[in-house]
Parts: C-alpha cells; sequence; structure tokens
C-alpha cells in the first residue's frame, strides 16, 4: 500500500487532498499517514510466522507521542538510546519488559533511570560499560539484564555515517574479544548475562550483509553455550533499507534515475532472509527497525517562496529548511520531490534549497522537476524517519507542525511551535 497517491493530479494522504490539510494547517508541515504506519509495521511483524519475539521501534527514527501510542497499540517494543527516549516509550504506554537500551555512551543516571522502570534488557557498548552498570546496579540493589553488542566487521554498505558494523565504527565490541568480555560480564555478581546484539547499520539494502550477521551470531551462542554462558535472546537490530527514489510514479512527473542498488527487497525479505538461522539457537529474536516503519509514514511539506535565475542555475526557494530536515545537507541523501498538483508540462532543472542562511541549506541538486512558481506547494518524500527527530532551531526558526491523517480524518499530532516560544 502507498498512502500518498494523485488522483485526478491532485496528491492525497490516504482519502484526503494534501492541498486542503496544509491550508488548514500552514507549512512547512510534517505529515503522516496513520495506515501506512500500520502497514509497515506489519509487514515486519507479520514475517515472524509465531516465532517467539518482540519488534521493538526505534525511537530515534521519529519519537512523536501519537505515533508511539499507535505502534504500542499493534504490540510493538521500543528500542531506546537515552533516558528521555525511555520517558517517551513509558508516556506511550510501553511495559518496561519490552524496552531495550542502546547506545556507547549511556550517563550514570540515565542507567539508574532504567533500572528503576526494569528494563528489558540494557545493550551493552564496551568492556568499561559492563563495569560501570555493574556498580550502579550494586548501590540500588538489584540486577542488570545485558546483552552485549558485538561488532561484526560486516560491511553493509551503506552510507559511512549510519555504518556502524565495521572495526572503525564506534559501535560495539570486536568479535574476536567478544567470548573472553562475555566471560568477565557473567562474572559480575549485578549483571545477569541474557542476551546476545548486533546492528551493522542503517538504510541497507542487500540482503546478504544480514545472513553473513545471523550466521556469526548464531554460530556465537552455540560457543558461549559450550562455556556456561546459555544466551536467551538475540537482538539483531534494524537498518532494513526503504525506497527513496521513485516513491510516486506519474505520467507527468520525470522517472527518477533509480539502479538495482535503489531498491529495496522489502520490509518481510529482511526478516525471512535471516530468520531460519537465527531459529537454528532457540532463543527470544529481538529486532530494532525504525526508517523501515515510518521512513514513508510521513512527507515535508512546503510552500515556494521564490524563484531565482543567476544565469548558472535556476533555484526554487522554499520556506522549510535544513533546519526541519537535515538528511539531504547531511548525507546527501535523496528524497523525491513533487508538486502537490501535477499537470502536464514544462519540466527543468533546478536547485530546491531553503531559507537557512548556509550554502548547504538544500534539498536537492540539479533536479529534474515540473515547473513550479511562488505560492505552489511542494512534497518532499519519504521524511518521516529523521525528519523532525532530527530537527533544530537553527537561525532561530521555530518547530514546525505535525499533523496524522486517518481515511479524511485529520488531527493535529504537534502544535506549531510560536516565535514566542523559542528560548
Amino acid at each position: 500500500m502507498n498512502s500518498f497517491h494523485y488522483i485526478d493530479n491532485i496528491l492525497h494522504c490516504e482519502e484526503t487532498p494534501v492541498q486542503e490539510i496544509v491550508e488548514e494547517f500552514g507549512s512547512p508541515l510534517y505529515l503522516y499517514s496513520k495506515n501506512q504506519l500500520l502497514d509497515n509495521y506489519r509487514s515486519i511483524d507479520g514475517a515472524f510466522e509465531g516465532t517467539d519475539h518482540t519488534t521493538c521501534y526505534a525511537l530515534k527514527a521519529n519519537s512523536n507521542l501519537e505515533l508511539l501510542k499507535i505502534l504500542q497499540k499493534e504490540g510493538a517494543g521500543a528500542d531506546a538510546v537515552s533516558a528521555g527516549e525511555i520517558n517517551f516509550a513509558l508516556r506511550a504506554g510501553f511495559h518496561p519488559s519490552k524496552i531495550t537500551f542502546a547506545g556507547v555512551g549511556k550517563q550514570d543516571a540515565e542507567i539508574a533511570f532504567a533500572l528503576k522502570h526494569d528494563i528489558f534488557s540494557f545493550n551493552i557498548e564496551s568492556i568499561e560499560e559492563l563495569a560501570v552498570i555493574n556498580d550502579i546496579a550494586g548501590k540500588m540493589n538489584t540486577k542488570a539484564r545485558i546483552a552485549l553488542r558485538i561488532n561484526p566487521d560486516i560491511d553493509a554498505a551503506t552510507h559511512p555515517y549510519i555504518s556502524t558494523g565495521l572495526k572503525t565504527n564506534k559501535f560495539g565490541i570486536d568479535i574476536n574479544v567478544a567470548v573472553e568480555t562475555f566471560k568477565y560480564a557473567a562474572s559480575l555478581p549485578n549483571l545477569q548475562v541474557d542476551g546476545i546484539h548486533t546492528h551493522i547499520g542503517s538504510q541497507i539494502m542487500k540482503l546478504d550483509p544480514f545472513v553473513q550477521t545471523a550466521q556469526r551470531v548464531v554460530d556465537m551462542v552455540k560457543e558461549l553455550r559450550t562455556l556456561g554462558i546459555n544466551i536467551q535472546h538475540i537482538d539483531f537490530g534494524g537498518g532494513y533499507g526503504v525506497t527513496y527514489k521513485n516513491a510516486i510514479k506519474h505520467p507527468f512527473l520525470p522517472l527518477e534515475d533509480a539502479t538495482s542498488a535503489d531498491e529495496t527487497p522489502g520490509n518481510n525479505a529482511f526478516i525471512t532472509s535471516v530468520l531460519p538461522i537465527l531459529k537454528q539457537v532457540d532463543c527470544k529474536i529481538v529486532i530494532e527497525p525504525g526508517r523501515s516503519i515510518v521512513a514513508n509514514t510521513g512527507m515535508l511539506i512546503t510552500k515556494v517562496l521564490y524563484r531565482k535565475d543567476n544565469g548558472v542555475k535556476k533555484f526554487v526557494i522554499v520556506d522549510a529548511g535544513m533546519n526541519d530536515l537535515i538528511r539531504p545537507s547531511l548525507y546527501h541523501a535523496y528524497h523525491q520531490i513533487v508538486p502537490l498538483t501535477v499537470k502536464e508540462g514544462e519540466r527543468e532543472h533546478v536547485d530546491v534549497v531553503g531559507p537557512v542562511c548556509e550554502s548547504g541549506d538544500f534539498f536537492a541538486r540539479e533536479r529534474a522537476m515540473p515547473f513550479v512558481q511562488r505560492g505552489d506547494y511542494l512534497a518532499i518524500l519519504t521524511a518521516g524517519a529523521y525528519g523532525f527527530s532530527v530537527s533544530s532551531h537553527y537561525n532561530a526558526r521555530p518547530s514546525v507542525a505535525e499533523v496524522l491523517v486517518n481515511g479524511d480524518k485529520v488531527r493535529v499530532i504537534r502544535e506549531r511551535e510560536k516565535i514566542e516560544e523559542l528560548k
């Protein structure tokens, strides 16, 4: 299902024309589809076919409380990387027994907060972290359930900023010293060594890196059990890629230059490719998808303010900026950009840029697009993940509104911030 589609050349979110929404609530605006969110979650969770598992949604992708509540009601767990995200998960109704806590730099107060709420597991990233959590748990007269994050040194063939499974990355424990680290963890009195964790990167478009990782994890579980360390769960991370090019197709839109590297195998394929391997050791399986659940659930709507032609380039200047969606500036990430109304006619190559005082404030460069002019609206697609959650107040720009569509029902799930509220 694609909940964003054209009906009579007018872009709709589910049953509702997007133009009507932006005219009522203003721009820039993040717009989400409830039914796309549910479809994405179910396509992943349903692939387990009765296997003991928990699909822990990665809050870092998008932590809007109303979206979290929808996923919690579906039975999802929560993957958090800060005490703030744990707090969001608890507020949304996630049970602590379905919350994992990852991250290389957990602060002492965050560790104590997670222990107080008796979360499912800490995903441990270093030997020193083991000692710190053991000490804090001892002072609180409790035990911390832990999983060691293993760095398998597998190239996920993704952007270097979001690759996490190589020796040169800051994440996890080198697989070559993992067994000794597990032994050390098992010797600490205030830790319960319960699991093994791995997460090799984000926006991974091929199945093979996951298959390789699954085999290495299973081999390690078998070895650990021979040493008396009885691993009960495998946290296999997330990172399943999504399609950014040609997210919406229409005869009046340019067909974007996509290759096989831009095509995702599909959410369920990422699960079914590794499930037979992981099931060999009879562990509970935990996964941490974020982008694959929420990315194509949302888009950023922006208004054309001006056109500019300097004789070398044509610019379309819009009211959204890199502070609202930083992925193109940070990663040179590609997002399809489409008008809310399409018509047959002229196309041109333009840079789509924002109002922020940086040359890096752009959404597209030399992009073939239909002709648009002042007052038109554009939709920046597949922006539900790492959009609002990574936004900032740079240039003292207020946070945009977030709106949720369910069929023909529309409601604000985060009010637009006012300039008077900036601090």
